[in-house]
């Protein structure tokens, strides 16, 4: 066994939250395709209740009724929009259960040929468009104590890419929003898990290629894109162990592993303080 796996081994996290997907009311963002079409598949077949959002109508109404998902158009960076969506959902389905955050965009580029709005684009859907679905179902979710919300990176997120000067710091900015969340909901009943997907091959990702400068092109032409249902049947079995951190292929579980490394030993010291502070204020 490699000194790798053996620390992987030992950090290995305990499940919770784990969901028992039968009957669940599952609701994906950018669910129309992709890595977000793919879980849909995964978890349809665990005979979960799935529901389905994004912007395109005819590719979102056809992987609905592929799946035998229900679905709602809405932008998620438009939250009175998104939480509409959600609610209408709610109220066909039952309370949500499982968040899957996946509606993104990529804009590869060096930064010098991005412009502001490019960047800016790619902030507001990646990041905030989560931010978005995540408040409007959290206050439920706490209120029941129960439910898992599950926020998608990248490998970009954890490392530098040229030409992802306006993507990663998207991506990472999930990541660090994940670990800050999981400190507030700690003992709520909520579990917070963060995904990091490879190069997946998807239409998404075929888009975005046309745009790579060629320094990224070379890189990545290294690595040949995972096909999506492999990525999400990652996903969903990892979530099924409670996994707070998803990484699929060798490269990012590396990374994420001695990326979060520092934080993983710091937590249970932030949990004690956090804890005893809670405790303290109710005096």
């Amino acid at each position: 066994m490699t000194p790798y796996a053996v620390l992987s081994h030992l950090r290995r996290p305990r499940p919770s939250g784990t969901p028992a997907w039968h009957d669940k009311h599952v609701i994906i963002t950018g669910g129309s395709q992709g890595i977000g079409a793919a879980l849909a598949r995964a978890i349809a077949a665990r005979r979960a209740r799935v529901s389905l959002i994004a912007r395109g109508e005819p590719a979102l109404r056809e992987t609905a009724h592929r799946t035998g998902a229900d679905w709602a158009t809405a932008d998620v960076t438009e939250p009175g929009q998104l939480s509409a969506a959600i609610h209408r959902l709610e109220s066909a389905h039952g309370p949500v259960d499982v968040l899957v955050c996946c509606a993104g965009v990529a804009i590869p580029g060096r930064f010098a040929d991005l412009s502001t709005q490019e960047i800016a684009d790619q902030m507001i859907v990646n990041y905030l468009g989560s931010v978005n679905a995540v408040q409007t179902v959290l206050p439920g979710m706490v209120e029941r104590s129960s439910g898992r919300i599950v926020l998608t990176s990248s490998t970009a997120g954890l490392l530098g890419v040229v030409g992802y000067t306006g993507y990663g710091p998207t991506k990472a900015a999930i990541r660090h929003y994940a670990l800050a969340l999981r400190y507030e909901l700690e003992n709520t009943g909520v579990t917070v898990s963060v995904v990091y997907p490879p190069d997946t091959d998807t239409p998404g990702f075929a888009t975005e290629s046309t745009r790579r400068p060629p320094e990224t092109a070379a890189i990545a032409g290294t690595i040949a894109p995972i096909p999506a249902h492999r990525v999400a049947n990652a996903i969903v079995r990892e979530v099924e162990r409670g996994k707070p951190h998803i990484a699929i292929d060798p490269l990012t579980k590396f990374l994420a592993f001695w990326v979060g490394a520092p934080e993983n030993a710091a937590r249970p010291v932030v949990n004690r303080l956090i804890s005893r502070s809670r405790n303290e204020g109710t005096r």
